[in-house]
């Protein structure tokens, strides 16, 4: 039998793709999208003195330490109409679901259906908007305290205000088209673009450091394995399963009696996805952008702040570690896989746990079991994100692909090829089906009309 690889491989040939019409419109029109993203991080918000955000830019990329970068895809040092990027966007949803998880209206809200996910994705905009707002407010006031404003004043924050808020706004707009009408997730896709996009300036400013001599060739050649390796790692973990044997009863319909049949829950070793380490990276950033655009202004609490907690630090790093283990934990029992949920769905189908009796045992087992899962999710994520921070403070390296990227580019990009799969065995299932229609009128002929009498 063939392996899942193989038959991914054997579906994904470019015969197949070329024939696959509606598939190739929805490539298109993903790419367009993300080039009109692209274009929009280059135009700049009105009232920026470009020069000086240059040279500001220059001098305090290690202080944003590259994430916001990353996330933004080169807008935010740009200071262009895209500079807040999606993440106000995934911030509400984030927030929205796990109200949605605690909050007893909105989650009966949530099993109405259609209408439910309406509203609810209506509340996740109401969200976005105020926090773009806020967001965008505060750059504004940044922007004037470190004199990177032409004209500042009033005028020029409601501005930026305005520029940037609609920029987030049109950025979700656009990751909902690309979702109904292209590929994949539209707004996992724009985070990837702008991961990927970055990707080409980081590794000429590492090659440039090791032509400059600064950089030995051995640290070179290490990292260049390292990132090889922890792609391979992360492939291998994104994929990991703890599959729980359930077994169904012997069952009567009608006159017939069916067998017992027997199946498997997968539990992935990692059920929160990137979901941690998003959430604990955009509270550590925070003091950070703050301080890095308030220049001069910061103030003794906030210079103490950044004393302890700057990326790098002993307390940042052991604090990044425990959000990300606390957020691991909390997403997946609030959201990712609700074990009370799960009992039930298996106690309506008849199906058990061997060895256990269904609802709340079997609801206690299955916490049990994730609880201890996630021991080792929660630590490979912990490991895969705390590695570019130790490599930034301990080498100056401007390694940036690496923790929260990796984890983004390679589950958007198995997403995505898994999609790309499902439509293509979906053309063929129809082709096949037209092929055996034609085969049967073939066979057995035009039928002719029955003859009066």
């Amino acid at each position: 039998m063939a392996s899942a690889a193989e038959q991914m491989a054997a579906n994904l040939s470019w015969g197949a793709l070329g024939k696959a019409t509606d598939l190739r419109q929805r490539i298109f029109f993903t790419i367009g999208l993300l080039i009109i993203y692209r274009l929009g991080t280059y135009i700049p918000v009105p009232g920026i003195d470009a020069a000086a955000l240059l040279r500001f830019m220059e001098d305090a990329s290690h202080g944003i330490g590259g994430m916001l970068q990353m996330f933004t895809g080169g807008a935010l040092g740009r200071m262009g109409i895209f500079a807040l990027g999606i993440m106000p966007y995934i911030s509400a949803s984030i927030i929205v679901q796990l109200l949605t998880a605690m909050v007893p209206a909105l989650e009966q809200l949530k099993k109405e259906g259609e209408q439910g996910r309406k509203k609810i994705n209506q509340y996740t905009r109401y969200g976005t908007v105020a926090l773009a707002t806020f967001q965008a407010w505060g750059l504004a006031v940044s922007l004037e305290a470190g004199d990177l404003a032409h004209d500042p004043g009033m005028f020029f924050r409601l501005s930026v205000l305005v520029t940037l808020v609609g920029g987030t706004m049109f950025l979700m707009w656009l990751g909902e088209q690309i979702t109904a009408r292209g590929i994949g997730n539209g707004i996992s896709l724009i985070i990837f673009v702008g991961i990927v996009a970055e990707i080409p300036g980081a590794m000429a400013q590492f090659f440039s450091q090791g032509r400059a001599g600064s950089i030995s060739p051995a640290v070179i050649v290490g990292v260049i394995v390292m990132v090889v390796a922890v792609i391979g790692f992360v492939v291998f973990m994104e994929r990991a399963l703890r599959k729980i044997h359930i077994q169904y009863p012997r069952r009567q319909v009608g006159m017939k009696i069916y067998d017992g049949s027997s199946s498997h829950l997968p539990v992935k070793v990692n059920p929160a996805g990137v979901i941690p380490a998003i959430f604990a990276s955009s509270l550590l950033l925070l003091p950070t952008t703050i301080s890095t655009f308030s220049g001069s202004q910061t103030g003794p609490i906030m210079s103490t702040i950044l004393a302890y907690f700057g990326p790098g630090q002993p307390l940042y790093l052991l604090f990044f570690t425990a959000m990300i283990v606390f957020f691991a934990y909390f997403y997946t029992a609030n959201v990712a896989f609700k074990s009370d949920d799960v009992a039930d769905n298996l106690k309506n189908q008849g199906g058990f746990i061997p060895g256990i009796r269904p609802g709340k045992k079997t609801e206690d087992y299955l916490d049990y079991v994730v609880a201890r899962i996630l021991v080792v999710g929660s630590a490979y994520l912990a490991a895969v994100c705390l590695l570019p921070e130790i490599l930034r403070s301990q080498f100056a390296i401007p390694f940036y692909f690496g923790g929260t990227s990796v984890l983004i580019v390679v589950s958007v990009t198995m997403d995505t090829i898994n999609q790309i799969q499902s439509h293509l065995l979906a053309h063929q299932y129809e082709g096949l089906i037209e092929r055996s229609q034609l085969r049967g009128r073939k066979r057995g002929g035009p039928k002719k009309a029955p003859a009066r009498r």
